[in-house]
């Protein structure tokens, strides 16, 4: 407000001259946002910390109360929360999603049409579960707008407050042009992220083929030498003890093979699912029924909950895959004399099918799990104990699960060991299908 003072004929008059610097306030407070952005996107080491960097500097600069920056799973065809910045103080309940479906919620809206939305009053809302959830825990608007490439949509950033405001097409502007920084710089991040990616891959490719062509092939080579040089003395007992080693070796270099082959299939999109009806038990059942004699071998106890039938429209084939790579996995990995279980039923009135198979072996240390379904990763676990394998056998489980449209994810587990959970609809769902309805939650 600027004041001046006059003096008139008729006596001295005073003049107010108010202006609204509220754009200007807010285009500075933006400014103070950005340059914080661009120091914490220039220091950060990754795509991850640069997420969390940008959403603490608008909750903590802009005074939001939740501030969220979500980002399209390609593969999995969903939104996850990269980030998440909470007010001290702020309780999210239900509202505090980290998995959303396309299209659904105001992140999924923003990323299924690629424009801005505000949301005046969370509380009227009422098209969206989320918004109410948002409701009940004191949020009352909601802004947020996409994170951009400018030729593809990679996310969204929305930010949550606890007051009733109108729409601005400044704050939407100023909002619109920080994602679109971030979309740059994400895009700049990836490309560099799947260059090592793709370096680590290689090496870790040809580290794990070296490792695993060697030993068994060793093994082969050293039973046929001993045959050909003392053939004449082994008995028939050691000449039969001898074929059985050469044979374990060349299953072992098969099951490779074979894994890599899916693998190659995976990266080509060409996994094959044909969905015919298929009964879950007696697909399981097989598989513990192959796996007997190894888990016998540990002295490992191997107990299997099942219902009479699980009927489901699937790929029998995959499934017995899936089945025979979870059990293996859990007889290899858990210690002689250790327990295994598996259970699966029906969930969610019956449309969902879950499956679990969880074990008392040497487990997997937390800071490690979310690099469990990348291709070629060992856990430490795994590599201390000197156990082989290729690194490959849940990456096509994954895949095998995912064209189902189900999940398989780790479950709670209280103990040594780990729990493995799929996830399957009991309802057809066409595998090539995109747009087709996933299993709830994922």
């Amino acid at each position: 407000m600027t004041l001046t003072v006059t003096e008139e004929p008729g006596g001295r008059v005073f003049h107010a001259f108010a202006h609204d610097i509220t754009n200007a306030r807010r285009a500075a407070q933006f400014a103070d946002v950005q340059a914080a952005i661009a120091l914490g996107l220039a220091q950060a080491h990754s795509s991850t910390v640069a997420g969390h960097r940008v959403v603490e500097a608008l909750g903590m600069k802009m005074g939001w109360s939740v501030v969220e920056l979500w980002l399209v799973d390609d593969h999995r065809q969903v939104l996850t929360c990269a980030a998440r910045h909470v007010e001290a103080g702020q309780q999210l309940g239900d509202f505090a999603l980290n998995v959303l479906e396309l299209g659904v919620a105001l992140p999924g809206q923003i990323c299924a049409d690629g424009t801005g939305r505000w949301i005046r009053d969370l509380s009227t809302d009422r098209a969206s579960l989320r918004s109410s959830a948002a409701a009940r825990v004191g949020l009352r608007v909601a802004v947020g707008v996409p994170v951009s490439t400018g030729r593809q949509t990679l996310g969204a950033l929305c930010v949550y407050g606890n007051r009733v405001e109108d729409p601005e097409n400044t704050l939407l502007g100023l909002l619109g042009g920080l994602a679109a920084h971030v979309g740059q710089y994400l895009e700049r991040r990836r490309a560099e992220e799947l260059a090592l990616e793709l370096a680590r891959t290689k090496n870790e490719f040809v580290a794990m083929v070296t490792h695993e062509l060697r030993n068994p092939l060793a093994v082969i080579s050293g039973a046929v030498t001993v045959f050909d040089d003392e053939l004449e003395e082994l008995t028939t007992e050691q000449q039969r003890e001898y074929l059985r080693i050469i044979a374990r070796s060349a299953q072992r270099l098969s099951v490779m093979a074979e894994d890599l082959l899916d693998l190659a299939r995976l990266e080509s999109g060409h996994l094959a699912v044909e969905l015919i009806d298929t009964e879950l038990c007696a697909i399981i059942g097989e598989s513990v029924q192959a796996n007997t004699a190894p888990a016998a071998g540990k002295q490992l106890t191997v107990t299997v909950r099942l219902p009479e039938r699980l009927d489901l429209l699937a790929d029998p084939n995959r499934l017995r895959q899936v089945a025979d790579n979870l059990l293996t996995n859990a007889i290899k990995y858990t210690p002689a004399g250790g327990e295994i279980t598996i259970t699966a039923g029906r969930v969610d009135t019956g449309q969902i099918i879950t499956w679990t198979v969880a074990d008392t072996g040497i487990g997997i240390p937390p800071a490690e799990q979310p690099r469990l379904f990348r291709r070629f990763y060992r856990a430490s676990t795994a590599l201390d104990n000197r156990i082989p394998g290729t690194g490959l056998g849940l990456v096509i489980t994954r895949a095998i699960v995912e064209r189902h449209h189900g999940t398989i994810t780790l479950g709670e587990h209280t103990g040594p060991g780990t729990t493995f959970v799929v996830r399957l609809p009991a309802t057809a769902i066409p595998a090539d299908s995109d747009s087709s309805p996933r299993v709830p939650g994922t």
